[in-house]
């Protein structure tokens, strides 16, 4: 292959098609027509004598030869990319994007103040938030393809303090004895992927156990609570947020609740890299003053 004549161009096409799985999304992220970023593609595929994606009614479907090509160009171009960007970081000036991946928690508590942050101090940088609980978050950070994860990283995920229930709830009259919390129909959450194992333990050896009546994602969560008998364990602080400004009430639960590190995670080779340097200062500060 004639390097002097290949256009590097074409390896930003191939990330973006292998990353969105379409012409046109890819083609929207990096603002090209479909023609255009079809007739790139063909290029690159002329170039590498393959075809690299086949279409198909669920998309673009990399061919063995992509999934070989996709993480060294992944790497490749990030690398070109941060050894492109000037030495100091300039938030102001900055124009770029930065990809997190984000639990729940982090979703609900810290989003928000994140993103007001950044708009404050960066107005031109834009945020790619993903939810953890889809990625492969080492992988993805090994790669390139997320800049930070934000989450819990052990291996027991026991984060929760707080009994949330509807306004009005009988539970509700009285100091919550075990017995009684565990008779009372709970939803578990399905979309956390959380360990409430402890729940069911404290409840053991007290001589209660808890039934479950419902599994749910969190987006489904604060109607059903407010329009029915259930109730759920939460963090302290997601619990405050779900019942503000609603029919909702929190409980403290019958035992002593453990707690666990929300932990922030980045690949060790961007340690000095100014950029990434600034985003991890700025979710620091922003953590502080929740």
């Amino acid at each position: 292959m004639n390097w002097r004549a290949f256009d590097l161009n074409l390896l930003v096409v191939f990330e973006a098609v292998m990353q969105d799985g379409s012409v046109t999304r890819a083609g929207k992220r990096l603002g090209m027509s479909q023609p255009a970023l079809s007739h790139a593609l063909n290029r690159l595929r002329y170039l590498v004598k393959d075809q690299l994606f086949i279409r198909t009614p669920k998309g673009m479907v990399p061919t063995p030869r992509a999934e070989q090509l996709a993480l060294p160009l992944r790497h490749a171009l990030a690398e070109m990319q941060r050894a492109l960007e000037p030495e100091t970081f300039v938030a102001a000036q900055a124009n770029r994007r930065f990809s997190i991946a984000v639990n729940n928690y982090a979703a609900i508590i810290m989003a928000a103040p994140l993103v007001a942050a950044v708009a404050a101090a960066a107005p031109l940088v834009q945020l790619d938030l993903r939810p953890s609980g889809t990625l492969d978050v080492f992988d993805r950070l090994d790669s390139g393809d997320l800049d930070v994860a934000i989450g819990t990283f052990d291996a027991v995920g026991e984060r929760f303090g707080s009994a949330v229930m509807r306004r009005g709830h009988p539970a509700g009259r009285s100091k919550l004895s075990a017995e009684a919390f565990g008779a009372l129909a709970h939803v578990a959450i399905s979309s956390s992927g959380d360990d409430t194992g402890f729940i069911d333990r404290s409840l053991a050896t007290r001589g209660a156990r808890r039934r479950i009546a419902l599994r749910l994602p969190y987006l489904s969560a604060g109607a059903v609570l407010g329009q029915s008998d259930m109730v759920a364990t939460f963090s302290r602080r997601v619990a405050e947020a779900m019942v503000r400004g609603s029919a909702l009430q929190l409980r403290d639960l019958p035992f002593t609740s453990p707690t666990v590190r929300t932990s922030m995670l980045w690949h060790r080779r961007l340690d000095g890299h100014p950029a990434h340097r600034w985003l991890r200062d700025l979710i620091t500060s922003v953590s502080r003053g929740l």
